[in-house]
């Protein structure tokens, strides 16, 4: 019924034009596996924690490298690192593998490495990642640094600023600057833009430095991503596994959501449209999913939605990994037609109506009760459903899925250095490049701006007592006058006149003879 595919290297992973996910029928004797014509139509590896979840994302990224698919997965706990190096027979669960193999018909089953990128926003266990922040756009540092809609306005004007003035928004430096210059002609911004308020611009800021304690400086700058990087095979025809290192990044959750939601974005504006391909150009994997969704605004979810609607267009298979399917919004979930269901727990009613919800999205078989399924499968195994011919979803079927043959769990930071030194892009990304944008054309203008002032009043300082007295007099006429005792021509002019009219009028009153009394008391004291 399946015949190998994809070249001495693919190791049984491609069956006719499909990965191989593992055995199912009564005697999971039956050969489960994901259409690749269909593998750009999105999917979904959902369970509870410790149910298989990661070792499924393994074997699935095996299949689509083998089959010459690239691959952009996040590595949350460290473990698939062990993509970059075969599996090994002095491993505790060898025996276990290789009994699981015979099993579901995994005859020609071996251990294999796979060709691997390693990325790191913050530079330390692969290549940093970067993208700018006119990039980023204001939309998502809005949804990252968590800002209100009045605060959302101000990042809108800033860049509409940057665009105008021509200051180009590169790193956080840039921006801080800018939000400066906001700041200072908030007035002239206001008339044109709406209300600039100096403590929306400040919380922005207080926000900004929170990013930067969080690392987020680092995801800023140059060189950027080139997106070609993410989607190169090797020369064997293999694709090659890019795997964001993530453990370090969880801290920051939001971070960690935003940055991928924008490649994301980034992939759907940049791609050209494909239709439907025999094969996938990228398939992407974005685990712990609920990130994305919690807390989120509508706009933003929106925007997923219609991302996720249309990339598939554009060759790209996106697959969400989370514990449970309610955690995806239901017109998203709807569109995620290969689904991978670990077994979930339902020790409380919340949670039997979340098992009842999950198996209603499941075409029935007669043979098993898909809710006694995902409840009862064990560890590495599933409920699966996969879309078939015309893009119909396929019988739920209760599957093993098939060991790995790279190396289950981590590889040693040795191994780590060796895969990235050999790397394709070796030392493309390793230098920052700080050209000239926003905050060193704002800095310029300022040191400009102190040198003419200091200009000018250098030049005040060597205008003779004649000129400042008459700069300081702000006569009327304008015309220079020499220095003269008279009267009449000290107050010369009509407002002359009237001023001196008012100091007099002053001076005869009580406030004047106060001030009278004061200075002539000072002299004769002074004698």
């Amino acid at each position: 019924m399946f015949s190998p595919r994809g070249g001495a290297n693919s190791g049984g992973r491609i069956l006719e034009n499909k990965v191989f996910i593992g055995g199912g029928g009564p005697d999971y004797g039956i050969k489960q596996g994901l259409r690749l014509d269909y593998a750009n139509r999105h999917g979904l590896i959902a369970g509870a924690t410790g149910t298989g979840k990661t070792v499924t994302l393994q074997i699935l990224a095996e299949g689509f490298s083998a089959a010459g698919v690239p691959v952009f997965l996040s590595d949350v706990k460290g473990d698939l690192s062990g993509l970059a190096a075969a599996g090994s027979v002095d491993f505790k669960l060898h025996d276990a593998f290789t009994s699981r193999a015979a099993t579901i018909g995994f005859t020609d089953y071996r251990y294999e490495a796979f060709p691997v990128t390693f990325w790191d926003l913050f530079g330390q266990q692969g290549h940093p990642v970067r993208t700018t922040v006119a990039e980023m756009g204001p939309l998502l540092l809005s949804r990252l640094m968590e800002l209100t809609d009045a605060q959302e306005g101000i990042m809108n004007i800033a860049f509409r600023v940057s665009d105008e003035e021509g200051m180009p928004l590169l790193d956080l430096k840039d921006l801080q600057a800018l939000l400066v210059w906001v700041g200072e002609n908030r007035d002239a911004l206001s008339l044109r833009y709406g209300n600039v308020s100096p403590q929306s611009v400040g919380a922005i800021q207080r926000q900004l430095m929170v990013l930067e304690n969080q690392g987020g400086a680092a995801l800023f700058g140059e060189p950027a991503l080139e997106l070609a990087d993410l989607m190169q095979c090797d020369p064997d025809g293999r694709g090659r596994i890019s795997i964001l290192a993530s453990d370090r990044l969880m801290g920051a959750p939001r971070l960690y959501a935003t940055f991928l939601l924008w490649l994301l974005s980034e992939l759907f504006e940049t791609l050209p449209e494909v239709g439907d391909p025999d094969k996938p150009k990228l398939v992407f994997f974005f685990d712990e999913a609920h990130l994305l969704f919690d807390d989120a605004p509508k706009a933003l979810v929106d925007k997923v939605e219609q991302v996720a609607r249309l990339i598939r267009s554009k060759g790209v298979g996106v697959y969400f990994i989370t514990q449970n399917p309610d955690d995806v919004p239901e017109d998203i979930l709807g569109q995620l037609g290969n689904r991978v269901q670990h077994a979930l727990r339902a020790f409380t009613a919340r949670d039997r109506k979340a098992l009842n919800r999950a198996a209603e999205t499941y075409r029935p078989n007669a043979r098993f009760s898909t809710v006694d399924a995902i409840r009862d499968v064990g560890v590495g195994e599933a409920v699966t459903s996969m879309l078939e011919k015309k893009g119909a979803p396929g019988i739920v079927e209760r599957t093993l899925i098939r060991p790995p043959s790279s190396k289950l769990g981590p590889i040693d930071p040795a191994q780590r250095k060796q895969v990235i030194a050999a790397s394709p892009i070796a030392g493309k990304y390793e230098t920052l490049i700080d050209r000239r944008s926003a905050y060193e054309i704002l800095k310029s203008r300022a040191e400009a701006a102190a040198q003419d002032a200091q200009s000018a009043e250098e030049a005040a300082e060597e205008q003779n007592t004649a000129e400042r007295e008459f700069n300081a007099g702000r006569r009327y006429s304008g015309k220079r006058v020499s220095r003269s005792s008279s009267r009449d021509e000290g107050f010369g002019s009509q407002f002359g006149k009237a001023i001196s009219g008012a100091v007099i009028k002053e001076m005869k009153g009580t406030t004047g003879r106060r001030i009278v009394r004061g200075i002539l008391g000072g002299l004769f004291k002074g004698r």
